[in-house]
């Protein structure tokens, strides 16, 4: 019998609510995170991870979640939680442009979300700096669909970014592994990706078949990018359909 536990917890001011598995936290979660104190200590410098996941695994509320943890005890370093999204090119800019995908010049607006859709110079060039310097990092604000400069300051001594492109076999995302420490990535079944996705949709107010339509055009080829075109991370989790992890 799995022991759930809810968490209620604070990020960037506002209050997020969760439940994993203690027996998962006490056996996946504590370790990762004493490994990685380890080798920040060992280290004597500002430690990268990388976590790379498919859309819906919930890897940005896991990511902040390991935030809160590390806060709890006084032998695990802190970690600093940020994301992927806010590379995003801006919304005018996607609006207005195309880019080749999977060999085939596709509007950007259509396929938001896959890794054309990117700036990975911006990315390659905040990364490269990443190491030293207390640099600004931009997000994705949802509230207006559009990318927002410069508003995290990045300062912790392990930084755990995360995002679905993180480990992708091709460049330029192939090169920016380098910049990492340490990489995670976590597997799924791509069906229960899916529901998840199509329900995601749906409650944004798409019809199920709007929603259905569009994790064919989009969501399934970015799923199934992740799954089938990543490198292994030195970790490697799967998230099974309760939404617990375990050790691959």
């Amino acid at each position: 019998m799995k022991r759930w536990k809810k968490y209620l917890f604070t990020v960037n001011g506002l209050e997020m609510e969760t439940v994993y598995n203690e027996d998962t936290i006490e056996q996946v979660f504590w370790p990762l995170l004493s490994k990685l104190t380890a080798m920040q200590k060992e280290k004597k410098e500002r430690l990268i991870v990388f976590m790379a996941a498919p859309p819906a695994v919930g890897k940005t509320t896991l990511c902040q979640f390991l935030e809160h943890l590390s806060k709890e005890r006084e032998d695990i370093t802190d970690i600093q939680a940020i994301g992927l999204d806010g590379f995003h090119y801006h919304s005018d800019y996607i609006n207005t442009h195309s880019a080749m995908v999977m060999g085939k010049e596709t509007p950007m607006k259509q396929v938001k979300g896959c890794p054309e859709t990117y700036d990975t110079e911006k990315l390659q060039e905040k990364l490269s700096k990443i190491k030293q310097e207390r640099i600004l990092w931009p997000i994705y604000d949802r509230k207006i669909h559009d990318v927002v400069e410069d508003v995290i300051e990045v300062s912790g001594d392990i930084i755990l970014i995360e995002g679905n492109w993180l480990l992708l076999k091709e460049e330029p995302w192939k090169s920016m592994k380098k910049f990492a420490d340490y990489t995670i990535l976590i597997r799924s079944e791509e069906e229960m990706l899916k529901e998840r996705l199509i329900g995601r949709k749906v409650k944004g107010g798409l019809t199920r078949k709007e929603a259905e339509d569009w994790y064919i055009q989009s969501d399934s080829v970015n799923v199934r990018r992740v799954l089938e075109t990543s490198m292994d991370g030195d970790c490697m989790m799967q998230v099974e359909e309760d939404n617990d992890y375990s050790m691959i």
